[in-house]
């Protein structure tokens, strides 16, 4: 909140006092936490862990709304929590409806959260969860924290140090890019905060469509997206020369042909209907047909796959066949340990292999046949895990459809608004478009919008067992 004072005084936008007050008031209410805690146990538990991390998540979003509320800028209540947990859960839904009318001091708010919570995600993904034996994160195990060769390394605080210095790298590295390509240096600094997060907020109201006509920072956007929503820890190796776990990875294998077989299927649709480009937002073809067809086609599909949400065109306005491929792009997700949200690519790949290992098994019944992932067994309470978080999303997904439609939206909105806010999407479908914002959602679907966006960033598991009566017995 300071540095959003900070960038409001630097364009003397007129909030700079509210932001100051906001800036005061949750730096007072933490120094009064930590005040009334100061004597509490250092040790640690798993079901601490889970009330940490729920709580914690819920009591930023609670403080988050203080900027919008001081200033005015967002008016009531709910409308100023939800898209604060839509910054914070980097899904990148607004109830704007006017983004550019915006002060700066604000705009830069909006992407200061995306930008803190998708940090905080990669440090939760791959140094918390694991240790919490939370939907399959233990597979990260073998490459976060924790003792051995292979490892980021032992401890968990330099862990999230490594993390934080790949992180920042590369959100300064596209600011500068951004900046160089012809973007102001203020719009440049937002949509680096907002790629690098996966989150989707824009400074413009036409999102990403506000510079088609400059194919040059959209290429860039991609290149970023595409490193967002692969595994953090990835990115360490390379940076370490160990270009052979990168390759041999079979989550980044798998990331990677989903992207170039989906783009290519978009592309293909796009450059032999030429109607679609005229019904999209803006769609001016610098480079001619083809270059544009593969551009918007990428760019969308990265930006549904890894859940950041920008749109250069209005994909619903496409055929019915890729609506229904986007649609299903938002339950994927990218890769874990990324900033993406979903269910996650590694996810499928196990249940996949799972399911093709239950034909063998059915033949070959006394054998024993474990799932094996990047060359190592993966043992069966993980698998199971991965399953169940499988199911839990499935029926999550279907209870948010269920009350989506209680609370008026029509069987399409529905659909979309549940995938896209439990997936951390942003944009969806039907009234709830690329073209579209949340502004006109009840007060009730938008807590429900909320909550969904909650439990789908915190892995469904860390925030439903509060639900659960024997989470809270001391037994």
């Amino acid at each position: 909140m300071l540095l959003a004072t900070l960038v409001s005084y630097l364009y003397q936008d007129g909030v700079v006092f509210e932001l100051l007050q906001a800036s005061l008031l949750a730096t007072a209410l933490g120094v009064i936490a930590m005040v009334l805690t100061r004597n509490h146990r250092k040790e640690l538990q798993k079901k601490e862990g889970y009330i940490i991390v729920a709580f914690g998540w819920f009591f930023m979003a609670l403080i988050g709304t203080l900027p919008y509320l001081l200033t005015g800028t967002i008016p009531g209540f709910t409308n100023a929590f939800f898209e604060t947990m839509s910054g914070f859960t980097t899904t990148g839904a607004t109830i704007l409806n006017d983004v550019e009318a915006l002060p700066k001091g604000i705009l830069f708010w909006r992407s200061i959260t995306h930008w803190i919570g998708g940090m905080g995600i990669i440090v939760l993904a791959i140094a918390i969860l694991p240790l919490l034996g939370i939907g399959g994160m233990q597979l990260f195990a073998a490459e976060a924290p924790g003792p051995g060769g292979d490892k980021l390394h032992p401890r968990i605080t330099d862990t999230a140090k490594r993390l934080w210095l790949i992180y920042v790298g590369y959100t300064l590295a596209e600011t500068l890019l951004l900046w160089a390509a012809g973007m102001s240096f203020f719009d440049a600094i937002n949509h680096s905060l907002s790629t690098l997060s996966t989150g989707g907020f824009s400074t413009k109201n036409a999102s990403v469509s506000f510079w088609n006509d400059q194919p040059l920072i959209q290429y860039i956007i991609m290149v970023f997206m595409f490193l967002a929503g692969t595994n953090f820890v990835l990115s360490y190796f390379a940076f370490k020369g160990r270009f052979s776990k990168i390759i041999n990875d079979e989550e980044f294998k798998l990331y990677g042909f989903f992207i170039v077989a989906l783009t290519l299927v978009t592309a293909l649709f796009i450059y032999t209907q030429a109607d679609l480009a005229a019904s999209s937002i803006a769609h001016p073809m610098v480079y001619g047909p083809l270059e544009s067809a593969l551009r918007h086609g990428l760019f969308q599909v990265l930006a549904l796959i890894t859940t950041t949400g920008f749109v250069t065109a209005d994909f619903t306005a496409w055929t019915p066949l890729l609506t229904i491929i986007f649609f299903g792009l938002m339950f994927l997700g990218g890769s874990a340990g990324s900033t993406s949200g979903g269910i996650k690519i590694v996810r499928h790949l196990i249940m996949i292999k799972n399911g093709v290992l239950e034909f063998k098994r059915t033949l070959h019944p006394n054998a024993i046949l474990p799932v094996r992932y990047n060359n190592r067994s993966v043992h069966q309470s993980i698998v199971f895990n991965v399953l169940g978080f499988f199911i839990l999303y499935m029926l999550s997904f279907i209870v948010g459809v269920l009350v989506f439609s209680l609370l008026g939206l029509d069987f399409q909105t529905a659909l979309g608004g549940a995938a896209s806010t439990l997936g951390n999407v942003g944009p969806a479908l039907g009234d709830l478009g690329p073209v579209h914002t949340y502004h006109d959602l009840s007060l009730p679907a938008k807590w429900w919008a909320s909550f969904l966006m909650l439990i789908g960033r915190l892995e469904l598991f860390t925030v439903l067992i509060l639900f659960t009566p024997f989470f809270w017995r001391n037994r």
